[in-house]
């Protein structure tokens, strides 16, 4: 765990994205608060751009991703 302001613990999230299970529909992006998802610029299996997260990762484990994916291929883990 890592300290924010004021010393206060801040637990970090890892999210594990199943690249070639998403259709690329992007409510997991509209959805996050903390704008740490993007479209990648490559393809997966099925031939669209797959949802990646941002090299800094800033995840608060919210869920909100992970509730919107229709096809279930976000995970978030606490670490």
């Amino acid at each position: 765990m890592s300290k924010g302001k004021n010393n206060i613990k801040l637990s970090v999230f890892e999210l594990r994205i199943k690249k070639d299970w998403c259709k690329g529909c992007q409510l997991c992006l509209v959805s996050c608060p903390q704008k740490y998802l993007e479209l990648s610029s490559n393809l997966n299996k099925k031939g669209v751009n797959f949802i990646q997260g941002k090299e800094k990762n800033n995840c608060i484990g919210c869920g909100f991703c992970f509730f919107m994916c229709p096809e279930g291929c976000i995970e978030i883990y606490q670490k």
